[in-house]
């Protein structure tokens, strides 16, 4: 098969430095059944602040042009407390419903405070939501709350909710800890399953841990196969060591109820969404933060496959870097807010090939991109 490279670029949204705009991050496309893409994004006058909001756009032309920004969710009240949205993936369930994914930040609990205490490495409290949409994302319903355990913590949103073909819903939540809590953080990736279209939710089960509680699975990103094998790519952290590690897959042909062990990629250090393309190839790209501060993409034959060297593709690379890979743990959650390219997000495109987009840029504005990948 050929190697796969770049065929367009473009930038999706432009931030402007000093506005309720200057931090764009968190981009996803969502390639619609209709010949539509749906872009959403995190929104705000900085990486970390209570007003952030979620932005859409959408493209009519395979992704060439984006029409006007649009924000159809208002900033939500959970359990009585007022609050801000972080994150929003869209899944596709059927050709006329699609559902949003949200992460929801509580801003009242601990007014004007950062999302990681520094001190405890706790998490303000947080909640997901999901909405439904009937016309393709132009309008969206009220919100409902996933129920959840308290045990989990704070849970983080990694992932965009994924239908197996059986129409079983999973969502890939991350713990945290509360806010004050002192004790010894021992993080884990879990996954939650509804099988009445996300009106109950399972207990969830370990997917991504260490019971040791020294190394950190963060960020898990997932992908499914037209067959419901699962394959998810870990942003591996030593907690005692205070250094991030190569990403690591694991693979579930069972429908996410057990796992092959932990492999190593060699791939250094944040994944990004995969995707896979329609002749089954699988797209990985990531972000090398500390290295050569860039996004680069790899390809794979399969799920389970190896992402080959010559498959590299360089997708950003960023002027200026930070060194800081063995700060600890507090300090580098606290520095997450101060990072200004990332979170590259694949979505395979109806061409056979994919669509990257990602956000990049300086401290004080940093705006979003796309591009076409295809053979």
């Amino acid at each position: 098969m050929s190697k796969m490279h770049i065929s367009a670029r473009g930038t999706l949204v432009e931030a402007e430095a000093g506005t309720d705009h200057a931090a764009l991050t968190f981009p996803t496309i969502t390639c619609l059944s209709n010949g539509d893409m749906l872009a959403c994004w995190r929104q705000g006058s900085s990486k970390e602040c209570d007003s952030e909001i979620i932005g859409f756009r959408r493209s009519t032309d395979n992704g060439r042009t984006w029409g006007k920004t649009y924000f159809p969710f208002d900033a939500a009240t959970v359990d009585g407390r007022n609050g801000s949205l972080k994150i929003c993936y869209v899944t596709q369930i059927t050709p006329d419903q699609l559902v949003a994914a949200v992460m929801w930040v509580d801003r009242t609990a601990f007014p004007g405070q950062p999302l990681f205490n520094p001190e405890t490495e706790g998490c303000l409290p947080m909640a997901i939501l999901l909405a439904h949409s009937h016309d393709n994302g132009q309008t969206w319903s009220g919100f409902s709350k996933v129920d959840l355990p308290e045990n989990l913590g704070p849970p983080s949103l990694t992932n965009p909710m994924m239908v197996l073909t059986d129409g079983t819903w999973l969502l890939s939540i991350e713990t945290n800890k509360t806010y004050m809590d002192g004790s010894p953080w021992k993080q884990k990736a879990v996954f939650v399953r509804s099988e009445d279209k996300g009106e109950h939710w399972s207990d969830p089960w370990d997917v991504a841990v260490d019971p040791s509680g020294r190394i950190f699975n963060w960020d898990l990103r997932c992908v499914v196969t037209p067959t419901d094998e699962i394959a998810t790519f870990a942003w591996t952290y030593d907690k005692k060591a205070n250094r991030y590690l190569n990403i690591h897959r694991r693979i579930s042909t069972d429908g996410g109820r057990s796992w092959t062990a932990s492999e190593d990629l060699g791939i250094t250090d944040q994944a990004g969404r995969p995707a896979t393309l329609r002749d089954g190839r699988l797209l990985l790209p990531w972000v090398d933060r500390f290295g050569c501060a860039s996004i680069q993409l790899r390809t794979a034959q399969g799920i389970d496959a190896p992402f080959q060297p010559d498959t590299q593709i360089d997708l950003h690379q960023q002027l200026e870097t930070d060194s800081r890979t063995n700060a600890a743990t507090g300090e580098l959650l606290a520095e997450m807010g101060l990072w200004n390219f990332g979170l590259p997000y694949a979505e395979a495109a109806p061409d056979g090939g994919a669509i990257v987009c990602y956000y990049a840029g300086t401290p004080e504005a940093m705006s979003l991109h796309w591009m076409r990948i295809n053979p």
